[in-house]
């Protein structure tokens, strides 16, 4: 017996490893030491221009989302989605990126769809300026099911010390901006697949009203990326939260002070339809909708009021259209989802 026959085709991860070093090496920029191959990653960071350099990571995935990619046959969006999603992360820390790398882990190695999702990858890191400066791709069919596989990011980005944005400076007054999501992003797709695909009964290929395309391609659009916007308001954000599981209310709450409560006014908030498709089919009651997805919000910023307008206009500058949709109150750390029907059963 050889380890072919056991499961695991080495000639074939190598090949595989060959072309994804082809794709990492339009990524990277002049602070990139060595390509791919070696024992590590290396990037120089002598020439960061940075008083008090602060690295910081972050990890992810994309979830369940993945099953809907494999009904689909279509992966290049998840590449896209796992950057984007380490991008904001640390984004909202007031960071910038500066390297990244995947982790794939599959039951058999089918080359067409790693090099996919290697590709979406390599675009989203491209349009940020982010190397891909390496990764691991493991094949473990004793540990996947067939045709299973998961995909991970890790990113590692920087910021000064004095330019951390951490939420300490939100005050009483302080209004809430959203900039809009455009649909789930990979948050969620546990409860929307159950909903559509088992209770509903409905195929990715369906065309839902008033959706104008399909089901799968609704569901598989790529999570966006909002460095831009947040590179243009710098110091101006107080606290930035990236809305993903747990939804409006767990994630603004990681970015509050102690004694400030956020009041978000949810029906400034335009909300995509398919949002309503998942909550009809499932039965989904509206605490709970606003508990698991976005619900439109991608990224809540938290702005001084007096710079809130200018705010806006920067962000305008970057594509996004941001929404006004609360302010900050003085009372005990709170997030508190007002037009929402249950909304303070959980602050009582």
């Amino acid at each position: 017996m050889d380890y072919r026959e056991a499961g695991v085709d080495i000639e074939a991860g190598n090949a595989v490893a060959k072309a994804i070093a082809r794709l990492a090496k339009n990524t990277f920029n002049s602070r990139v030491v060595r390509g791919l191959g070696s024992f590590g990653g290396f990037f120089d960071i002598s020439k960061l221009e940075i008083k008090k350099p602060v690295l910081v990571s972050s990890t992810d995935g994309v979830g369940t989302k993945l099953l809907v990619a494999q009904m689909t046959g279509h992966f290049r969006n998840l590449g896209k989605d796992i950057v984007n999603h380490c991008v904001n992360d640390i984004a909202c820390c007031g960071a910038r990126p500066l390297f990244f790398m995947d982790y794939f882990a599959s039951s058999h190695l089918k080359p067409e769809t790693v090099l996919e999702v290697i590709a979406g990858m390599t675009e989203a890191l491209g349009e940020v300026g982010c190397p891909l400066v390496g990764g691991e791709t493991a094949e473990m069919p004793d540990l996947y099911s067939p045709g299973d596989f998961d995909i991970a990011g890790f990113i590692v980005g920087v910021v000064d010390l004095d330019n951390i944005i951490d939420g300490h400076g939100i005050i009483a007054g302080d209004k809430i901006l959203i900039l809009p999501s455009n649909g789930l992003h990979t948050n969620g797709y546990t409860l929307a697949r159950k909903a559509l695909f088992e209770t509903a009964g409905f195929e990715t290929s369906f065309i839902l009203p008033p959706l104008e395309h399909s089901l799968g391609d609704e569901l598989l659009k790529p999570h966006p990326c909002y460095l831009e916007p947040l590179r243009r308001l710098g110091i101006w954000a107080k606290g930035i939260a990236h809305i993903t599981g747990g939804g409006l209310h767990d994630n603004i709450i990681r970015i509050l002070p102690e004694d400030c409560c956020a009041l978000v006014d949810i029906s400034q908030i335009p909300v995509p339809p398919i949002f309503e498709i998942i909550r009809r089919a499932g039965a989904i009651e509206d605490e709970e909708m606003y508990r698991v997805f976005n619900m439109g919000a991608g990224l809540v910023v938290i702005i001084d009021k007096n710079k809130c307008a200018e705010a806006i206009e920067q962000i305008r500058t970057a594509g996004f259209e941001p929404i006004v949709a609360g302010e900050i109150t003085s009372a005990r750390r709170d997030v508190i989802l007002q037009g929402l029907s249950v909304e303070n059963k959980s602050h009582q």
